[in-house]
This record gives structure tokens, C-alpha cells and sequence, in this order.
């Protein structure tokens, strides 16, 4: 009989902010440039550069801190943290060991067993290396420095989370957090959230921590779930084996669905700490302190019990609206406009989450204008355009935003409620199907469907179908 194991985990989540320059220079933080486009002498680490911190900075970690129950430290400094790697232009790298800004909070996800807290024991500010890019032709490394001082929060938690599901909900819980203050768009595939995993198993009742490993290159919350299953096994089947777990930096290949070592697991004091000369201690006055707090959006726990309350919406549209900023957003706006606030819920979980899905975007990056999907709702609505015309016309609003009303005028795309046209159409129709209204007088009720179709056709699918419906049948 083999033993029985928990899993501990905790987590470093690194999160670049959304400020337009960086933490310490003036260039800009816009991610997709040419190599080396946004650089200068501070943060490409030339001898002599000074640099200079981005108020900006502070204040979304600091939002960060208070939107995660954390206690802020209002006299915090930086610290030196020394490492020797290509991508590290000045050799170190400005972080907070001794007094990060944030410590002691928690947050509550949710799991199979009820809510559960799981603690923060800190978030530190720093800056972000470059990225080396290895060139398989020339088989060599470049190295960009775009993103060399574009400013991080690394928020570590405590470990508290026992499986891949904990896990997944913490860090949605810490993404829709951070995209509703504005304070990082936490785009996994572009690097703005990246999950470093420590994991260790014990056995079940055991009290006494496992020997961790940290796994590193996880971009998404599919590949961390994996990473995560499969260092559980490896240790597993390690210990089973009689076989020590060595204390690693490990890095996942999600392609392979296997993790391999990278280097022996560093200490702080590897890094040699000291205090970073050229920076000030930051000194967050109450007075800032309340402005910073002032300013918290409504997250997303009030905004969906709002919503069922305000709205009447479904808990499951309102769940779905709120885990996307950007969409809560548009809801609201479109809400506004035309106040059909369960018929705006179903164009965006059903027809933009369609599209999205097929090109490759993300919720929170919602092309179209509120004003326009209302203009697009209050048409199909009115009977103006028919439910088929209106998804047709939402492409376009999706695509190009264009106004519907102007379109639909444009492109003669009303409904034809003229009787007089439908019911000379469905003659034409009932002539020239004999054998489906004789399917139709003889009992099968599926051959009127098959009237009414030839009869959208005909009318190039602007017919009013509930018209065409009732004529049909009188005329039969």
C-alpha cells in the first residue's frame, strides 16, 4: 500500500505594470518594438547613469497591496540584488528584500470545500531584465533590452494552495484584481503575468514541509496546471524510489509535458543584498495613503452581486460579464444606452465571446463601441432587422465598428413587413413545392420549416420570419 501525499504549493507571481515609461528611466514600456528601440544609458546599465523612480510605480503597488488586504510599509526602500547573467545589464538588479512595500495580506478564492484565504507574505517592487532571444540559424543569443526596467510587481505568496484548481483560481483572482485597478493588463502570452511555482509534497498529517522545487516558463494557466502534475508525480515517484528531492530551480517544457533542471536553487545571501545607493528611501505619507485608497474601482465581487440586484441579471451572466473588465465596462455603457440590460448580457456572452474565440483575443480586448451594439440591439429589437440579419450585422460592428443603423440603411437589409410582398412570395413558394404542403395537410409539421426557409430565401432572408409563419398557415 503506498503512502498518501499532499502537495504545498506557493507561488512568486511577477506582474509588469501599466505605466508608459519605466521604473527608473524616461522610455517607453509599449511592448512589441523593434529590439533595443526603447533603451537609453539608465536601462541598458551604462557606468555613470543614475536612476530616477517612477512615482507611477509605487502607487499601483501600493493599490495592489491595499486591493489584497496587505499592510503597507510607509517608510520602504530598495535593495541591490547581485547576479551576473547576459540579459542583466548592470550586473544587479534594483529589487526590496529587507522592506517590500506590501506584506502580510491574503486573498479569498474559491474552492470545492467553500472559501479559503490564502496568505501573501509580501509584494516587492523592482525592475524587470532584458530577454534573451536564442537563434537556432546562427546558433547564438541576441539580447533584447526593451524590457530591461519595465517596472514589476513580484507578489509571493504563503504556501497555502494544495492543488492545481487552488492554484488556477488564486491567480484569476489576483488577474481580474489587477486589470480592474488598471494596473496591468496581466497578458500571460505577452509576458505581463508570470507565475513561478514552488512546490513540495509531504505525507497527509505530516506537519513537516517537503523539500521544494521552483518551476519556471509558465505562460499560461493550462501549462501551469500541467507543470504542476507533473512535478507532483516526479517527486512521487522520487520518494517511492527511496530517492531524496533536491532543492532546484526546475524549467517546464510545456510541448514535452516534462520539467528538466536548470541550475541548484540560489539563497538570498548568493545574492548579496546591500541597500541601493543611488535610490532614496520612499517616504507614503497618510495623505497619499488615502489618495491612493480613494481612488479603488469597485472590484469584482461588489460589481456582480450589483448587477443580479441592479439588473436582474443571472449569477451565471453576471459571473461571466464581471471576470473581464473590459467587458464589464461595456455591459454598463451599452446598459445605459438602450436599458435592456439581459438582452445586452446575451450579445456579449454569446455572439463576442463567439468571435473573440475565433480571432485569437482576448475579453478584455473588446473592439466594438457600446453605442454601437446598443444601435445594433435597438434594430433587431424594433423588428428593424430579423435575428439572422442582426448577427450578420454584428460581424461588421465586431470587425469595423461601423454603425448599424447607416449600415443596414445602406445595404437595404430591413425587414420586409410589406404583407402584400410576403404573401405574394409564399404563393410563389407553395406553388412550387406540391410535395411539402401535401407533407404539410398530411400531419408532418416539420414540412412548414421547410416553406418558411424557401420563403427567406426568396425574400433574401429580410422576411419577418413570425409573419411569414402566420400567412403560411393561413394560406395552407
Amino acid at each position: 500500500m503506498s503512502k498518501q501525499y499532499e502537495t504545498v504549493i506557493g507561488l512568486e507571481v511577477h506582474v509588469e505594470l501599466a505605466t508608459k515609461t519605466k521604473i527608473f528611466c524616461g522610455c517607453s514600456t509599449a511592448f512589441g518594438a523593434a529590439p533595443n528601440a526603447h533603451t537609453c544609458p539608465v536601462c541598458t546599465g551604462m557606468p555613470g547613469s543614475l536612476p530616477v523612480l517612477n512615482k507611477q510605480v509605487v502607487e499601483y503597488a501600493a493599490a495592489v497591496g491595499i486591493a489584497t488586504n496587505c499592510d503597507i510599509t510607509q517608510y520602504c526602500k530598495f535593495d541591490r540584488k547581485n547576479y551576473f547573467y547576459p540579459d542583466n545589464p548592470q550586473n544587479y538588479q534594483i529589487s526590496q528584500l529587507y522592506l517590500p512595500i506590501c506584506r502580510n495580506g491574503y486573498v479569498e478564492i474559491e474552492t470545492e470545500n467553500g472559501p479559503k484565504k490564502i496568505r501573501i507574505h509580501e509584494i516587492h517592487m523592482e525592475e524587470d531584465a532584458g530577454k534573451l532571444i536564442h537563434d537556432d540559424w546562427d546558433d547564438c543569443s541576441l539580447v533584447d533590452f526593451n524590457r530591461s526596467g519595465v517596472p514589476l510587481i513580484e507578489i509571493v505568496s504563503e504556501p497555502d494552495m494544495r492543488s492545481a484548481e487552488e492554484v488556477v483560481a488564486y491567480l484569476e483572482k489576483l488577474r481580474t484584481t489587477i486589470q480592474y485597478l488598471g494596473a496591468s493588463d496581466c497578458k500571460m502570452q505577452e509576458g505581463s503575468m508570470r507565475a513561478d511555482v514552488n512546490l513540495s509534497i509531504r505525507e497527509v498529517g505530516s506537519d513537516k514541509f517537503g523539500t521544494r522545487t521552483e518551476m519556471k516558463n509558465l505562460n499560461s494557466f493550462s501549462a501551469i496546471a500541467r507543470a504542476i502534475e507533473g512535478e507532483k508525480n516526479r517527486q512521487m515517484d522520487l520518494l517511492e524510489a527511496g530517492k531524496e528531492v533536491v532543492q532546484e530551480t526546475r524549467r517546464w517544457d510545456d510541448a514535452k509535458g516534462a520539467s528538466y533542471a536548470m541550475r541548484s536553487k540560489e539563497d538570498a545571501q548568493d545574492y548579496r543584498y546591500f541597500p541601493e545607493p543611488d535610490l532614496v528611501p520612499i517616504v507614503i505619507s497618510d495623505a497619499w495613503l488615502d489618495e491612493i485608497r480613494a481612488k479603488q474601482p469597485e472590484f469584482r465581487e461588489e460589481k456582480m452581486q450589483r448587477y443580479m440586484v441592479e439588473y436582474e441579471l443571472p449569477e451565471y451572466d453576471a459571473d461571466i460579464i464581471t471576470n473581464y473588465k473590459r467587458m464589464a465596462d461595456v455591459f454598463e455603457e451599452t446598459t445605459a444606452i438602450c436599458n435592456k440590460p439581459k438582452k445586452v448580457s446575451n450579445w456579449l456572452m454569446v455572439e463576442t465571446m463567439r468571435l473573440l474565440k475565433e480571432n485569437g483575443m482576448d475579453p478584455n480586448e473588446i473592439p466594438f463601441s457600446a453605442a454601437n451594439l446598443a444601435k445594433l440591439i435597438n434594430l433587431a429589437d424594433a423588428g428593424t432587422i430579423n435575428s439572422t440579419v442582426a448577427k450578420e450585422v454584428f460581424e461588421e460592428v465586431f470587425k469595423n465598428d461601423i454603425d448599424p443603423d447607416a449600415y443596414v440603411e445602406e445595404k437595404g437589409l430591413k425587414t420586409v413587413n410589406d404583407e402584400g410582398a410576403l404573401r405574394a412570395a409564399i404563393e410563389q413558394v407553395i406553388k412550387d413545392n406540391p410535395q411539402s404542403v401535401e407533407d404539410y395537410r398530411n400531419g408532418k409539421e416539420k414540412a412548414i420549416g421547410f416553406l418558411v426557409g424557401q420563403t427567406m430565401k426568396a425574400m433574401k432572408g429580410k422576411a419577418n420570419p413570425g409573419m411569414v409563419n402566420q400567412i403560411l398557415k393561413e394560406l395552407l
